[in-house]
């Protein structure tokens, strides 16, 4: 074999339609535009235009709401706690914050901050420092003989193009 005999398999690539290039091509005269107006035209459409009735995006009701505020906290499951003591990948001596979680792949990214919820149950004595717990899940590890140590939801950094 020659690098010269190297080819794609037949058929593999098509060559693009060329257009406008006279009507024995197929693609002649109007080039697959129709007759004349703003269609035909290049760059020019309005999407959603119902000739001249109130198109449905408008007739429709705004609904609905963003807040800027709100803070998306990193969630974690009693029982997810459980099965990571049970693994040894979480040291229970010492105290159990994000970055630990982090640190043995329970939780991805911290996002704004962790939250523990109270799915599951917990047997070990855990002291962790969390930045939102449910009740159930204060409950159940201080039953367990542990601590929930809550601390203050980090603040959302200002825009960069904000002036300071």
């Amino acid at each position: 074999m020659k690098l010269s005999d190297i080819a794609d398999n037949a058929g593999s690539r098509k060559k693009r339609m060329r257009v406008g290039r006279g009507i024995g091509s197929g693609k002649g005269k109007t080039s697959g535009r129709g007759g004349k107006g703003q269609t035909a035209r290049s760059g020019v459409r309005i999407k959603g235009f119902e000739g001249g009735q109130m198109p449905l995006h408008r007739r429709l009701p705004k609904r609905g709401f963003n807040n800027i505020f709100r803070l998306d906290f990193a969630e974690i499951n009693l029982d997810r706690l459980q099965d990571a003591v049970d693994a040894k990948t979480l040291d229970i001596s010492a105290v159990i914050n994000a970055e630990s979680l982090v640190k043995a792949r329970i939780i991805r990214r911290v996002k704004d901050g962790v939250r523990v919820l109270g799915r599951g149950e917990i047997k070990a004595k855990l002291n962790i420092e969390v930045h939102g717990a449910s009740k159930s899940a204060i409950e159940a590890i201080e039953k367990a003989g542990g601590t929930v140590k809550i601390l203050a939801a980090p603040k959302k950094a200002k825009d960069e193009g904000e002036a300071a």
